[in-house]
């Protein structure tokens, strides 16, 4: 459980749960308890909501049948030049980003069904997403991304990890078939969270100077 301070007042547990968080995609066969599972969604509905309402669900699936089942849409193996093809595609220049793209594109079908866990979380959206007459439609959909970081927090702080794949095509509605959850939810992306395996990949992070990204009173 994360506490915000020790018994000096100095921040402690949380920053170290933040510096710490890292996207894993390889995961052990380790199962994880319901409580734990329960304590990290427990830390996404503390996050802040648009209306005040928290209308989001979870389905969690531990059983490797049902998680096959949803994740059946998804590509299980890419070819190196299909991969090279996606990254000219949407013009990844950066070595760093390449790189990041070229471990998680042919993992995302593993990465799913190798977790312990598949999460799908779900908020109701009353207008159409894909086509918001202002922002403030979206109001909904931003609230669950925050819901979202707060749990990804939450599994680095139980020594997990997580990752997720936003769905592509028909992919959120496959899923509402196998789940038969309801018209008016929608699934923003799939969560897996599990063990890290030992060797697992340890992508190097894009750096940056914090300094070069705050700006005071004006840019």
């Amino acid at each position: 459980i994360l506490k915000l301070s020790d018994e000096n007042g100095e921040p402690m547990e949380f920053y170290e749960a933040v510096n710490l968080r890292r996207t894993v995609r390889d995961f052990a066969p380790d199962t994880i308890p319901i409580e734990v599972i329960e304590r990290i969604i427990g830390a996404g509905m503390k996050a802040p909501t648009n209306d005040h309402m928290r209308d989001w669900h979870f389905v969690v699936i531990t059983d490797k049948v049902v998680t096959a089942k949803c994740i059946e849409r998804i590509p299980v193996k890419f070819s190196e030049s299909e991969i090279n093809t996606i990254i000219r595609n949407w013009n990844l220049t950066d070595e760093c980003q390449q790189n990041v793209y070229k471990d998680a594109i042919p993992k995302q079908y593993r990465m799913l069904l190798d977790a312990s866990c598949l999460l799908i979380p779900l908020f109701k959206q009353k207008t159409d997403i894909l086509h918001p007459v202002n922002l403030s439609h979206l109001n909904g959909f931003a609230s669950i991304w925050c819901c979202i970081e707060n749990m990804f927090l939450a599994a680095t702080a139980e020594g997990l990890g997580a990752t997720l794949r936003i769905p592509l095509g028909d992919e959120a509605e496959w899923v509402r078939g196998v789940l038969d959850y309801p018209q008016d939810y929608l699934m923003p992306c799939f969560i897996a969270i599990g063990k890290p395996r030992e060797n697992a990949v340890k992508i190097e992070q894009k750096p940056y100077l914090l300094k070069e990204r705050i700006h005071y009173n004006h840019w």
